[in-house]
C-alpha cells in the first residue's frame, strides 16, 4: 500500500520510514487507550493517597534505571547501522553492560532510600521501591528493540507492546476485582517489565538469531561507554528534569497530593510515545541523508521539525477544553482539581517533541555532550522553579515549572552557535512558518 504524497516532503522516502512508523503508532496508541482505561479504574480504586503511594516508587527509581540503562539504547542503534555485520558483539557487550548496570543501582536506590527517609518520612515503604528498582535490570533485554529499529522493523515491536499491555491491564484489573492491597499494583509495575522483555527476546529468537550467540567484547564495552556516558548523564538529567516534580510535589504537600499530580502527569505524557516512535522510525533516514545528501539531511530535518509542531499543538490544544470533561466524567470527586492543573502541563508536551526531535540532530551529528548540557540546564531550572512554586501554588505550580524547564531545555541550542541554526529551524515550525510556506508554495 501506498501512502499519499504530502505537498513539501521527500515523497519515497515519506512513505518508507511513516510506514515503520505507522507500526509503532499502532502499537503506542493501543497501549496508550488500554493504560488510560485502566489507570482509571486503577486511581479511583485506590484513592489519591493509595495513588500516590503506588506512584511514588516509580518517580523515585526513575534516575537510578536512566543510569542503568548508560545511554546504551540509541547508541547501539548507530553502532548496528554502521556495522551491522558486528551484530552479536554488539549486542551482546551493550547486554551485557546494561545487566550489570541494573544490578548496581539495587543498593544505591536503598541507601539513598534510607537518607531521604532520614530527613523526612515516606510514607511508601522501602520494598515496594526496591521491587519497581529491579526494573533497571529487566531492562537490559530490551536491547533487542534497537536491532529492530535499525532494521526499521517496528512491527515486531508492535506486537510485543500490543500483547505486553492487554496482559497487563487484564492482570491488574483481576487485581482490583480480587480488591487486592496496594502493594499487588506495585508488583505489577515489575511484571509489565517482565512481559516485555520476554516478548522482546521471544521474536528476536524467532526471527533474527539466538541470543547465546551474542558477544561479550571488554574491548567494545569501552568504546561504548566512553561514546555513551554523556547520554547515559543526559538520560539522568531527563528524568530528574521530568520526575523530579512528583518528588518535590510529595515532599511539600504529601501522598494526597502526589496522587492527584499523578494522574495530571500520567494523561499528559500518555502523548510522549509519538515523537519517540517518531524520530526512532525516521533515525535511520536522518543518518542515510547526512552521510549522502546534505540537502536533503537539513530538508528531513525540518520536516521532522514540522510534523512535531502539528501533532503537539493538536494535542495541546484537544486537551485543554477537554480536560475538564474528561475529569468529571472518569475520576471521582477528590481528583476533580487536576483538570485546571492538566490544561497548563500538556502545553509543555510541545517542547518535549521538538525537543526529542532536535536531540536526533544532536546524535546525528556527535554533539552528545550538548545534549547532555541542555538537560541539565532543564532540570536546574525545574528544581529551582518548584522550590519556589510548589509551595506558593501546590500542584499548579509544579506544572508551570514543567513548562518553562521543558522550554529552556528544548531551546538552549540557541544560545550555542553551532547548534544555533536548528533552534531556528525549531522557531519556524513552533511559528508555523514552515507550514505556510509549503501550503502556498507554488
Amino acid at each position: 500500500m501506498k501512502l499519499p504524497a504530502i505537498k513539501g516532503f521527500d515523497e519515497e522516502a515519506f512513505n518508507k520510514y511513516l510506514k515503520n512508523t505507522g507500526w509503532l503508532m499502532l502499537a503506542r496508541v493501543g497501549s496508550l487507550v488500554i493504560k488510560i482505561l485502566v489507570g482509571f479504574q486503577i486511581s479511583n480504586y485506590l484513592g489519591k493517597n493509595l495513588n500516590g503511594i503506588l506512584n511514588f516508587p516509580a518517580a523515585f527509581t526513575t534516575f537510578f534505571v536512566a543510569a542503568a540503562a548508560l545511554g546504551l539504547d540509541g547508541f547501539t542503534t548507530r553502532e548496528l547501522l554502521r556495522n551491522p555485520e558486528e551484530r552479536d558483539r554488539i549486542l551482546g557487550t551493550a547486554f551485557w553492560l546494561k545487566l550489570m548496570g541494573g544490578i548496581i543501582i539495587i543498593p544505591l536506590i536503598y541507601f539513598t532510600y534510607i537518607l531521604w527517609n532520614a530527613q523526612k518520612s515516606i510514607e511508601t515503604p522501602i520494598s515496594y521501591i526496591l521491587i519497581v528498582g529491579l526494573t533497571g535490570i529487566t531492562q537490559a533485554f530490551y536491547i533487542t528493540d534497537s536491532y529492530f529499529q535499525s532494521k526499521v522493523q517496528a512491527k515486531y515491536v508492535m506486537r510485543v507492546q500490543v500483547i505486553g499491555n492487554i496482559l497487563s491491564a487484564c492482570l491488574k484489573l483481576t487485581f482490583i476485582f480480587l480488591a487486592l492491597e496496594v502493594k499487588w499494583f506495585v508488583f505489577a509495575l515489575l511484571l509489565d517489565t517482565i512481559i516485555l522483555a520476554v516478548g522482546y527476546i521471544y521474536f528476536y529468537q524467532a526471527k533474527v538469531g539466538s541470543i547465546f550467540k551474542w558477544i561479550f567484547d571488554s574491548k567494545l564495552a569501552k568504546y561504548l561507554l566512553q561514546h555513551s556516558w554523556p547520554l547515559a548523564f543526559s538520560a539522568i538529567l531527563v528524568s530528574v528534569y521530568m520526575k523530579i516534580d512528583q518528588l518535590m510535589v510529595e515532599n511539600y504537600l504529601g501522598t494526597g497530593a502526589l496522587g492527584i499530580y499523578s494522574t495530571v502527569v500520567s494523561l499528559s505524557e500518555s502523548w510522549y510515545f509519538i515523537p519517540v516512535a517518531i524520530v526512532t522510525s525516521i533515525f535511520p533516514a536522518i543518518m542515510n541523508a547526512k552521510r549522502d545528501d546534505p540537502e536533503r539531511y537539513m530538508k528531513r530535518l525540518q520536516n521532522m521539525y514540522d510534523i512535531m509542531v502539528w501533532i503537539s499543538l493538536s494535542v495541546a490544544v484537544f486537551m485543554t477544553f477537554a480536560s475538564p470533561i474528561i475529569y468529571h466524567i472518569v475520576y471521582t470527586p477528590e481528583y476533580w482539581d487536576g483538570a485546571a492543573v492538566l490544561s497548563v502541563h500538556v502545553w509543555a508536551g510541545i517542547f518535549v517533541f521538538l525537543g526529542s526531535a532536535s536531540g536526533q540532530f544532536l546524535i546525528a551529528e556527535g554533539y552528545t555532550k550538548l545534549s547532555m548540557l541542555r538537560t541539565g540546564m532543564g532540570a536546574i531550572v525545574n528544581i529551582i522553579l518548584n522550590i519556589i512554586w510548589i509551595p506558593k501554588y501546590g500542584i499548579m505550580g509544579a506544572a508551570l515549572a514543567t513548562l518553562i524547564a521543558y522550554f529552556t531545555a528544548t531551546f538552549f541550542i540557541l544560545l550555542i552557535p553551532k547548534t544555533r541554526q536548528q533552534g531556528i529551524m525549531m522557531l519556524k515550525s513552533l511559528f508555523l512558518i514552515t507550514a505556510f510556506q509549503k501550503i502556498f508554495k507554488n
